[in-house]
């Protein structure tokens, strides 16, 4: 099988209505559809038992978070890829999945465009670099309704459930930046993103991010990455964001980072192991 759709859903019964409209109408047939609710009480369980057929697992029960919910997901999942479509979020058209599978994809990690919609009906179209670097995957973070993911790279790691917003984030930088996976960018609206979600709590997010940090990289590097986040504050800012984007810049900080984490990682384990 090809692919996995994950939909999480907690109270948002008009959301997963068209979720699960704009997944069920796909031409693109090699796929199953996963959807976790978190104990819902505004009627969405009553939507889910009327596509109960179109499902290949569901669950509604209490869960301790949406990374949770997704952690259950990837577990029950069969496919070659992911993809994450969460209640309110919708596949851009009916033959988008056709049109991405039409050619048989390789890569660890496929990601296209994103379409965010906003309440007041603004919407913006989020266009992602062919190339990624330090800067964009620290600075931002992929679009997981856009992103198909190869199910082997949660083998080794699920999401952190004691985040709230960012271990998808986190997951991007162990394997982007620290894995150094494979990747490509597809020129392709995959989905429109309701952007009412959990995630517009910037100052939880900040937190979350700098908890992040401290956590995957030795002091040294993450001192220099907090040092960072200073910098963007700076008028020379802008210069030094378009050096980071240059392939001579990316070939070497990246294995730079790669080989201070083996460093780090040798002498702690012999620290433990003496």
């Amino acid at each position: 099988m090809k692919l996995s759709i994950i939909t999480i859903n907690y109270n948002n019964r008009e959301g997963l209505k068209k979720t699960i409209d704009s997944v069920i109408n796909q031409t693109f047939r090699d796929f199953e559809y996963i959807l976790i609710d978190g104990g819902s009480e505004d009627g969405s369980k009553e939507i889910i038992l009327q596509h109960e057929a179109q499902f290949s697992y569901w669950r509604s029960e209490k869960d301790h978070g949406i990374y949770n919910a997704m952690n259950k997901g990837i577990l029950a999942a069969k496919g070659d890829y992911l993809l994450f479509l969460n209640s309110g979020d919708c596949l851009a058209s009916n033959d988008i999945l056709e049109q991405v599978f039409a050619t048989p994809l390789k890569e660890d990690i496929v990601y296209g465009n994103l379409l965010f919609e906003s309440q007041d009906g603004n919407h913006t179209l989020g266009i992602y670099p062919d190339e990624l670097n330090v800067y964009n995957v620290l600075e931002g973070s992929l679009p997981h309704p856009a992103s198909f993911i190869k199910r082997q790279l949660f083998d080794n790691s699920l999401y952190t459930e004691s985040y709230r917003i960012v271990s998808d984030w986190e997951f991007w930088i162990k394997k982007i930046i620290m894995e150094g996976v494979s990747y490509k960018h597809i020129s392709l609206t995959i989905s429109r993103f309701d952007t009412t979600g959990i995630s517009s709590n910037s100052q939880r997010c900040n937190k979350e991010r700098e908890l992040v940090l401290q956590r995957l990289f030795p002091r040294m590097i993450y001192t220099e990455l907090m040092s960072w986040y200073e910098i963007k504050s700076q008028p020379c800012f802008p210069l030094f964001k378009e050096i980071s984007k240059t392939k001579k810049f990316q070939r070497r900080i990246q294995p730079l980072i790669r080989t201070m984490l083996k460093i780090h990682l040798f002498f702690t384990r012999k620290k433990k192991n003496p």
